[in-house]
């Protein structure tokens, strides 16, 4: 873990992580922070990773949000679930975009540097039901 990354997620009310997330470490010093909802990634192998899920729904603050590692493996439709926000991993590259009326969340990657891809973590914010997210580069 990046103690970069840990200090900035210092005061989150919650933690979600888009997987690939290396090692039940990780997850220990996540969990010291605040509650995690994370998903498994195609590089989290081994008898640590069989108990997470691959796919996960929690709802905060009024709205629901999915939890997927690869986006390109999402078959449902957020929108007609009534998802106001999908947040994913796979490619690691940071991502906030929105498209019919769905918020996608790619925070990137805080761990170990992807390709040459910044190493960054992304926020969201959930008010009445609406969500908002922003990225910040560590």
């Amino acid at each position: 873990m990046r103690p970069e990354a840990l200090e900035a997620l210092r005061g989150c009310s919650r933690i979600v992580h888009g997987g690939d997330i290396g090692t039940p470490d990780v997850l220990a010093a996540l969990r010291a922070i605040a509650p995690v909802t994370a998903v498994r990634g195609n590089n989290d192998r081994g008898a640590w990773a069989d108990g997470i899920p691959e796919t996960a729904v929690l709802e905060v603050g009024g709205a629901r949000v999915f939890v997927i590692h690869d986006l390109a493996q999402l078959a449902v439709d957020p929108a007609a679930e009534g998802h106001a926000a999908v947040i994913s991993g796979h490619s690691h590259k940071p991502l906030v975009k929105e498209a019919g009326g769905v918020l996608y969340v790619n925070p990137g990657a805080a761990g170990p540097r992807r390709f040459k891809l910044p190493i960054s973590l992304g926020f969201l914010e959930v008010k009445r039901g609406r969500v908002s997210a922003r990225l910040m580069q560590l």
